[in-house]
């Protein structure tokens, strides 16, 4: 995974068809996608439920990019070898999930996994002061986090006080929530690199319509970019 600071589009599979995903996951990738990006729900930390390391397994089998894992989960640091074994590339956990969010990166890296950080749209940027020499991502939430397909929040001034921070460090910006290809370009100017997209790849299209899935990416990829 080399560094670099172009626009990357990861569409969320839980926008995905839950019958299909390995389909589902071939075909966005086949249009375009540069990242598969995997929400983990526990019905705990947020009030929702979704995918175990189990399935994160089968989904890798399909994946040939990046599988971007964010762990919406609380406790995180029994889990984290069982994400690494699932074949995550990037595991990210939430600042707000535990007191000892420096332990729980240094264990994500010592699993030989790319880490990430997320902060809730209450959480401000300095919570991740102290972390950036163990971060590769900073995920910016700008929904509530828990469920798909709510309205973006706009956290531009917190993105631009990240960007600020990190200054040249090696860190990608993500931002996952209400994602599209009218905020996408609000996002990017307050320099963010890594855009979560659910409903906005995946409406109107299908395994059978894949050609959707490309235009929606190749839409918000060239708004971020306007």
């Amino acid at each position: 995974m080399p560094f670099d600071r172009s626009i990357k589009i990861a569409p969320s599979i839980l926008s995905a068809d839950f019958a299909d995903f390995g389909r589902e996951i071939e075909a966005i990738e086949a249009e375009g996608a540069d990242w598969v990006h995997v929400d983990v729900m526990d019905g705990h930390f947020v009030p929702n439920l979704t995918f175990g390391p189990p399935a994160v397994k089968a989904f890798r089998k399909h994946v040939k990019t990046v599988m971007d894992v964010h762990l919406m989960i609380a406790p995180v640091d029994p889990y984290i070898e069982a994400y690494a074994e699932a074949g995550a590339d990037i595991l990210t956990a939430h600042v707000e999930a535990g007191p000892h969010i420096h332990r729980t990166l240094q264990a994500i890296r010592g699993a030989g996994m790319k880490a990430g950080v997320a902060l809730n749209p209450g959480t401000p940027a300095e919570a991740v002061a102290h972390l950036l020499d163990l971060t590769d991502l900073i995920c910016v939430m700008t929904v509530n986090p828990g469920f798909g397909g709510q309205r973006f929040i706009d956290m531009t001034a917190k993105i631009r006080a990240l960007r600020e921070m990190i200054g040249d460090r090696p860190i990608h910006i993500e931002i996952d929530g209400g994602v599209d290809a009218q905020t996408a370009p609000l996002v990017a100017r307050a320099g963010a690199d890594v855009l979560v997209a659910g409903s906005a790849v995946f409406r109107g299209g299908s395994v059978e319509a894949p050609e959707v899935y490309g235009d929606n990416i190749r839409a918000i990829r060239a708004a971020a970019g306007a």
